[in-house]
């Protein structure tokens, strides 16, 4: 009898060092600035016009002046009220609907017609709406970024926990498990990562929706500041408008995809 030795092999993964990863980003950003700064230089046209843009000389110029005075701090601060507050409403209400939707039929029957109907309705076109419903500009502006967060919540809430497997709960329930314990033990943990990806995108709505809010009705915020700018002709202060926007949404985004990543390596410790 010919006994047949099984090797495995293992083929070495190759992972590229933190520095490296963070040496090429910065080239990169880097390496856009530079084009940048080539194109508003030489007044260059091509398809687009670069002649009327301000260079990253001239913006930095101007971050550091607005960095130099309260104003800007005070309109940070405005938005991040507003982001924050809207969009912490938004999950608690997206998670609780999005959980119910997927394990309740009465759930279903009543609320997921009227959902679906105005889950298509961009959130900045209930500006009008807004100003009506609520007596403060600032209520109504929480009210749009709270509807621009939602329905991205609830979505894949729902989904993440409708593909939940079903032995799951089936095994809690012989063990003698409730419903309480079927919540807490089954569904909110299995559906963590779909529940953070919606928080994620979320996230990166509601800032679009809170500055589009913001220069249409605002009195204060980055998006009023930005808008403000534009009307007495500050390209750079266009600019600083938008990249304080951009950094905003970049660290809030991030700070709830760290969350997850902590929850979800708990979990699984």
């Amino acid at each position: 009898m010919t006994v047949v030795e099984e090797r495995t092999v293992t083929v070495p993964v190759r992972r590229e060092r933190p520095v490296v990863r963070r040496a090429v980003r910065g080239l990169a950003l880097l390496g856009a600035l530079g084009v940048w700064q080539v194109l508003t230089a030489a007044d260059a046209r091509v398809w687009v016009r670069f002649d009327r843009l301000p260079g990253p000389v001239e913006v930095a110029r101007e971050f550091g002046r607005q960095l130099g005075h309260g104003p800007y701090y005070a309109d940070v601060a405005q938005s991040l009220v507003r982001i924050l507050t809207g969009f912490g409403l938004a999950a608690v209400a997206g998670i609780g609907l999005g959980i119910a939707l997927a394990r309740s039929r009465w759930a279903q029957d009543l609320l997921q017609p009227l959902l679906e109907v105005a889950r298509p309705i961009p959130a900045i076109a209930l500006v009008p709406v807004a100003i009506l419903l609520f007596p403060a500009n600032e209520q109504g502006i929480v009210f749009i970024t709270f509807t621009a967060a939602f329905f991205p919540v609830l979505v894949s809430t729902r989904h993440a926990v409708a593909a939940l497997p079903g032995v799951w709960e089936d095994a809690v329930r012989t063990l003698g498990g409730g419903r309480w314990r079927v919540l807490t033990g089954v569904v909110l943990p299995g559906a963590l990562p779909g529940v953070f990806g919606g928080l994620s995108v979320g996230m990166g709505v509601a800032w679009i929706c809170v500055v589009s809010a913001e220069m249409i009705s605002g009195d204060f915020g980055v998006g009023y500041r930005t808008w403000q700018a534009y009307t007495i002709v500050d390209y750079p202060g266009v600019l600083v408008g938008m990249i304080t926007i951009g950094v905003l949404g970049r660290a809030t985004s991030g700070l709830v995809e760290l969350a997850g990543r902590r929850l979800l390596a708990g979990r699984l410790g």
